[in-house]
């Protein structure tokens, strides 16, 4: 009885070493490099982005609105150019910056349950949550924003009000794009929130 009382923990004994083994591997320290890498760009790309492109865009779209009321109500007078010009950098500010924002948790999310949780539920949560949410709903948006633009490009499309802007397509364009950055800003965090999981953070790695 004594034997099959110590047979559990010479097995769970036995599965410490492989792991350990595998973390000793040259192989292993190769894969963890390459890992953090390739969350390092992810997150690079996102964080320059939104700290330097957003954020001009930010400052260009303040520009516009306080020169589309100056000219309506100093000047009575208002150009469809700039009032198209307005929408469309609000537009890009919101597609562009939501890698960015995803990066550093700002969107909005049911916090009741998510904030009293321990950081591997936590994690569990945006695992799942990327892998069945928003993988699939950006392949859906770019699937069939891709094409959206493509035909925008090759007809030329501009403005149908006279006056408008032009190169309609450039706008069409951020819809992909934002997609696309938010994307492998949720594959960065499903890889962080993996090893997390697996008890192995990549910050300590």
């Amino acid at each position: 009885m004594k034997e099959l009382g110590k047979f559990p923990n010479r097995k769970a004994r036995s599965h410490a070493p492989a792991w350990e083994r595998i973390e000793r591997h040259p192989t292993w320290h190769k894969f963890m490099k390459f890992i953090k890498k390739a969350v390092f760009f992810c997150d690079k790309i996102n964080d320059w982005i939104g700290s330097y492109v957003v954020a001009s865009a930010v400052f260009i779209f303040i520009g516009v609105i306080f020169s589309n009321v100056v000219m309506r109500y100093l000047f009575n007078t208002s150009f469809v150019f700039m009032a198209e010009l307005e929408w469309h950098v609000f537009a890009f500010i919101f597609l562009m910056g939501a890698g960015f924002t995803l990066l550093h948790d700002g969107h909005v999310r049911v916090d009741i349950f998510y904030s009293m949780m321990d950081r591997r539920k936590q994690a569990y949560i945006n695992f799942f949550g990327v892998i069945f949410l928003l993988i699939p709903s950006c392949y859906v948006v770019l699937t069939t924003t891709v094409p959206w633009v493509a035909a925008a490009y090759e007809v030329g499309e501009v403005s149908i009000d006279p006056g408008g802007i032009p190169a309609r397509f450039l706008i069409k364009a951020a819809l992909p794009a934002g997609y696309a950055l938010m994307l492998i800003q949720g594959a960065s965090l499903c890889v962080k929130s993996a090893f997390i999981i697996l008890g192995k953070p990549l910050e300590n790695s």
